[in-house]
């Protein structure tokens, strides 16, 4: 536990933890939004080993009571993070070379994996200061070069916008993806889209509807085997995917079912009792979170493995009374054809450096992720057309 600062004329003090098992559960869960991703997710970040990051727990005191609560995270950020593509493959290769040459050591309110929030009780606004304060001593204690708030949605502007004054750059993330489920079964569904994208989804469900069989299962909790296979395959994806950013250990998949029995799902396909795909949620009463997928591609294409998925997850979320189906990020062009709305989240970000804010502006506008999605511009392009109607 680190020591508690208190901060010149504000009526507030901070406390940093190195383990949210350090904070009582109902303390923190006092303040933290009534989310998924809750003090049992953090306990699993904590005992898994993430190498790439340290993580703390920042509190905010008013007198003894506690008003706010906040996560962040310590890690080596490279700058090329957005850009896929020949950049990339560029960028990597200079990599090869230095490794180090676009990163800078940056601490990061939010989280690597989801969304990021603070929690607070009564007015969000006053608090944003004492714990700007406290990243900033931490950062200098660290000796990194940024400090970021990162992926948080919109209703967080009215808080986290007044950082703009502090040298802080406002910039689009990349966003998450959902989809409201209102309608009675799969084909209520496919009425929905497009008739290109209805016609497009009937003709790869009839290649493999009667050719092959997979056989679906919803467990709690993998055993020896299925564990080790589903980590294959989660790092199949992840040497596909272009955009990384966390690296998942082995023990994630073994503690979260472990600390969230009751929210973690495993979607299991097998083919000819081989795993050919898998799929890790979190779920609640109304909410199901696409977490990580698994693809074996030697079958993948062929038997159109990540639709045959997605119609699987929809049944089963139309038959448990699931009303929002949140896909994530990345992957965006095959989600827009499904019709899942882009949900915008915002990075606010500053060089400690003050002299290098000018350029690092100019990078930042040059990085922004739609420039390297089509299918990502198309989707922002469509939300503001959306809401110009709307007006």
């Amino acid at each position: 536990m680190i020591v508690s600062k208190r901060h010149k004329r504000l009526p507030l003090r901070t406390r940093v933890f190195k383990k949210i098992e350090d904070i009582p559960p109902d303390v923190w869960n006092k303040v933290y939004p009534d989310v998924l991703e809750g003090y049992n997710f953090f306990k699993t970040l904590d005992e898994s080993g993430l190498e790439q990051f340290s993580f703390y727990y920042i509190l905010i005191y008013e007198g003894k009571r506690v008003v706010s609560a906040a996560h962040c995270f310590l890690m080596n950020y490279s700058l090329d993070t957005s850009i896929n593509g020949p950049l990339r493959r560029l960028s990597n290769a200079i990599k090869k070379l230095n490794p180090n040459i676009f990163s800078l050591k940056a601490l990061i309110c939010g989280m690597p994996i989801g969304p990021g929030r603070i929690g607070f009780d009564g007015d969000g606004v006053r608090i944003i200061h004492p714990l700007e304060r406290r990243l900033e001593q931490m950062a200098r204690k660290q000796k990194c070069s940024m400090i970021a708030f990162k992926d948080f949605e919109h209703s967080y502007t009215s808080i986290l916008d007044p950082l703009q004054k502090n040298g802080y750059n406002k910039l689009e993330s990349l966003p998450t993806t959902e989809l409201n489920i209102w309608f009675k079964d799969f084909d209520g569904y496919l009425t929905t889209l497009s008739p290109a994208s209805r016609y497009d989804l009937r003709r790869k469900f009839r290649k493999v509807d009667g050719h092959v069989e997979f056989d679906m299962k919803v467990s709690d909790a993998l055993n020896d085997h299925e564990l080790k296979e589903v980590y294959r395959l989660y790092l199949e994806i992840v040497e596909k995917h272009d955009m990384g950013f966390e690296l998942l250990p082995m023990a994630f998949f073994q503690n979260l079912s472990k600390n969230m029995p009751k929210e973690a799902k495993y979607f299991l396909w097998h083919m000819d009792g081989k795993i050919a795909a898998f799929l890790l949620c979190l779920v609640s009463e109304d909410r199901l979170i696409d977490y990580y997928v698994g693809l074996d591609y030697s079958l993948a294409h062929k038997y159109h493995l990540y639709f045959v998925k997605f119609r699987d997850v929809m049944n089963w979320c139309i038959k448990n009374k699931i009303k929002v189906y949140e896909m994530g990020i990345t992957g965006y062009e095959p989600k827009r054809r499904l019709g899942f709305e882009f949900v915008p989240l915002y990075i606010y970000a500053k060089l400690r450096n003050r002299w290098m804010r000018p350029i690092f502006k100019t990078a930042c506008h040059f990085l922004r992720f739609e420039n390297f999605d089509p299918a990502l511009k198309a989707g922002k392009n469509h939300r503001q057309s959306k809401a110009s109607d709307e007006k």
